[in-house]
């Protein structure tokens, strides 16, 4: 949640000035952190000087240091016009130590590698590349960041609420005389998101007013805080179990949880809560749980929407793996669109720390005889082949331990194509699968379970996988290999072009790496069915690929009950847009790969699909999708196993601390909830609430909705929160998408993720929701 607002430029000893007045702000946020006597954290607060890295010749001396608020970062800036010189914890993705960035290993020499670090950002914000006067103090920077980043990110909820509402009436608070007038309450409100009419700022500034001195200090302000944080409905919901005055009794709160929550509960159960939740120590040793408590638990990552059960690995790894859906990514290389945007290995970090496990390399000859990836034949910047195979090493397991599939795009020569798969074999060593599991032909996938923290190749192959068993290895089908041409528009491409399609030498050692992933040119479910191994797989441009899901739907799961499809997006999506997955997930295909790089909706279902299992990046397909003699259509919805008709009911209830959507002071917020589903054409629908005008802090719908959703296996929910504008489109606000089947019942706050799909510290909505089978 960010309430910062430009400020003018202020120099190092201004900024040790404001240090020493504000003292007392430093040691309050301190002790909401819980951190008080913190080594690490009084580091930060003292700061110093770093080397910035830009480039081999701007290489500058930078004061950084914390500032008091215990969240925001202030850096010494030489620009005349540089208004914002800080950047906040919750916008930090990880601080890496040691020369790991493009930056770092391109602009300085091996032998700072010990004084080096990365601050790398969430969003397309540039990493910040440093360099600290010894290796000692780069890793105190970099184990003091960690921490602050650790904790800010384990904060509860009531914590981060009130850590943040201190920030902002510290800057409400223009004078520094620790009281807020008239015309600060209006500021600060407008800080949290709320515009108020005057009437009712007087109204709320009267109230707390108890000295009548016209400004609100000390117990004062905590009132006002208590009025606005208020939370009705809580104290409704409450009310109704709280059968001991003002408080739940274990009873009531088993009563609470088996009835509304529709969990299986225990007394025990509920006295564990009680003892875990309840801040009141009083309370506590009565075994009664206050509001406040109750809160506590609702927020609680166990209280969430999404079911605690399906964050780990729950669901069974050992089905071969093309029985998985499997999170891809297209162009994986890029930071933004594909005719003049950044390559960096970078790209690959964010997508396999996102559980991504099918990543592209688009492979060209570069100088030098190295290999390099970019999007041909446009402005794209380069990057080293070695380069990224060494960043897959180093991150390819990091989120999830299963397989990464590297999917190659070849267009080198010979002669790079050895050095690729030197490279590859050197780099990966024993995670590269270079030859099949077990003894004999292999007639299956083998799992991802088997396939643990190893890595496949995608690519062509000279010759039959089986021809590696053969007692003497038979010679290659075709030493020149047709290339697929993924970034060309197949429907634009007159014939005698096709014709002209260049014929690619394939060198031995290349082909030899591709096992489980031959690609092969597809012609018809027919013609894969009677001619193509398990192991040979197709990859389809996204037009055709819905063609088939929407006009042959049942051929299409039988095909990938056998064999894996890889689908992409098509060559005119230069800006790097994306297609909707839904219908190629329906249809069993398995590597649906997307732009990782671009934030949109279909993104955002592509994070909401792979969200549960661990974040393994696999899902495993519902049983119909994995038989072969499924009659399930998508489109046509017959009898069948998949037919389980359910009524979803949500109750949008209200939202918390949502963010302003333009930073400008005055910008409020007009917010409005969408709740979406996606699946089977039989179960998608969008319904949504009226919006509330200039409320973003607090706002209350109270409104139902109702779904059938016929196919609950595919289907998923997602809750979005738009600005309303009577004008033009809503602008984004928020969102969370996760799958029908990982929702909990009854009352839940729901957590709210931007763009980016990283998440927003304090804002939430708070629903209620029951699936029941539909009569």
């Amino acid at each position: 949640m960010d309430c910062t607002q430009r400020q003018p430029k202020t120099s190092r000893s201004e900024e040790m000035l404001r240090y020493a007045r504000n003292q007392e702000v430093m040691h309050m946020n301190v002790q909401l952190l819980g951190m008080e006597g913190d080594p690490d954290l009084q580091f930060l607060l003292q700061g110093g000087d770093l080397l910035k890295v830009r480039s081999p010749s701007w290489k500058k001396t930078r004061y950084y240091r914390l500032q008091e608020d215990c969240k925001t970062m202030w850096h010494e800036s030489k620009k005349t016009f540089r208004t914002k010189q800080t950047f906040s914890l919750d916008d930090i993705s990880a601080v890496r130590v040691g020369r790991q960035s493009e930056g770092l290993r391109k602009y300085t020499e091996e032998q700072v590698d010990g004084r080096c670090f990365s601050i790398i950002f969430k969003g397309r914000r540039k990493n910040l590349d440093l360099i600290a006067s010894s290796e000692e103090e780069a890793k105190q920077w970099v184990n003091s960041l960690q921490k602050m980043v650790s904790n800010m990110n384990n904060l509860s909820s009531q914590q981060k609420t009130e850590h943040w509402i201190f920030s902002c009436l510290v800057k409400a608070d223009k004078n520094k005389d620790d009281k807020l007038s008239h015309s600060e309450v209006k500021n600060f409100l407008r800080l949290i998101n709320i515009e108020v009419d005057d009437n009712y700022a007087e109204m709320l500034f009267k109230d707390c007013d108890k000295s009548k001195s016209g400004y609100l200090s000390g117990k004062e302000i905590e009132h006002f805080y208590s009025l606005l944080t208020h939370r009705e409905e809580i104290d409704v919901i409450f009310g109704e179990y709280a059968k001991t005055t003002d408080f739940m009794s274990p009873e009531n709160l088993v009563e609470f949880l088996m009835k509304e929550q529709r969990e299986k509960t225990t007394l025990a159960d509920a006295h564990k809560i009680i003892e875990k939740f309840e801040p009141d120590q009083k309370a506590k040793e009565k075994k009664l749980l206050s509001k406040d408590g109750f809160l506590m638990y609702l927020h609680n990552p166990e209280a969430l929407v999404l079911n605690s059960e399906h964050k780990d690995v729950y669901q069974d790894m050992s089905q071969p793996l093309n029985h998985y859906f499997i999170s891809s990514s297209h162009n994986t290389y890029l930071m933004e669109d594909q005719l003049k945007g950044p390559s960096s290995t970078e790209a690959y970090v964010r997508a396999l720390l996102k559980g991504c496990r099918c990543v592209e390399l688009d492979c060209w000859d570069g100088s030098d005889d190295e290999p390099v990836i970019y999007h041909g034949y446009t402005l794209t910047s380069k990057i080293l082949f070695k380069d990224v195979i060494t960043a897959i090493k180093e991150y390819a397991f990091k989120t999830s331990d299963y397989p990464v599939i590297l999917s190659l795009e070849n267009h080198c020569c010979v002669e790079q194509q050895a050095v690729m798969a030197r490279h590859m074999s050197s780099i990966l060593g024993s995670a590269l699968v270079t030859s099949p599991l077990g003894d004999g032909m292999p007639t299956n996938f083998p799992s991802p379970e088997e396939l643990k923290g190893k890595i496949l190749i995608k690519g062509k192959r000279l010759n039959k996988l089986e021809a590696s068993f053969a007692a003497e290895e038979a010679a290659a089908d075709d030493p020149d290999v047709t290339e697929e041409e993924e970034s060309n528009d197949e429907d634009e491409q007159k014939e005698e072009e096709k014709s002209k399609k260049k014929k690619l030498k394939l060198a031995k050692e290349l082909s030899d790496m591709v096992i489980y992933c031959k690609s092969v040119h597809f012609h018809s479910f027919e013609d894969a069915r009677e001619n193509q191994s398990f192991y040979e797989m197709s990859s389809f441009k996204e037009g055709k690929a819905v063609n088939l899901a929407e006009e042959s739907a049942n051929a299409y799961i039988h095909h990938n009950v056998d064999k894996l499809s890889r689908i992409y997006p098509g060559g005119t999506r230069t800006d790097s847009s994306n297609y909707n997955p839904v219908p190629l997930w329906n249809a069993g295909c398995q590597i649906v790969a997307l732009n990782f790089q671009t934030s949109c909706t279909d993104m955002d279902v592509n994070q909401g699909r792979f969200l549960i299992n661990g974040k393994s990046g696999y899902i495993l397909k519902p049983a119909y999708m994995r038989d072969r003699a499924s009659e399930f259509d998508p489109i046509t919805l017959t009898r069948g196993d998949w037919l389980k008709h359910k009524t979803l009911h949500v109750m949008v209830i209200s939202a918390q601390q949502l963010p302003k959507v333009n930073q400008k002071k005055s910008s409020i917020v007009d917010p409005l909830v969408k709740v979406e589903v996606y699946g089977v054409p039989a179960d998608v629908a969008v319904k949504e609430t009226g919006h509330l005008e200039n409320n973003g802090f607090n706002p209350q719908w109270n409104e139902n909705f109702q779904f059938d959703v016929y196919v609950p296996e595919l289907a998923m929910v997602r809750f979005v929160v738009e600005d309303y504008d009577s004008t033009s489109d809503n602008e984004f606000v928020a969102q969370y998408t996760l799958p029908f089947n990982s929702l909990k019942m009854g009352y839940r706050h729901v957590p709210l993720l931007n763009k980016n799909g990283d998440l927003l510290p304090s804002a939430g909505l708070f629903m209620h929701i029951m699936v029941t089978d539909a009569e």
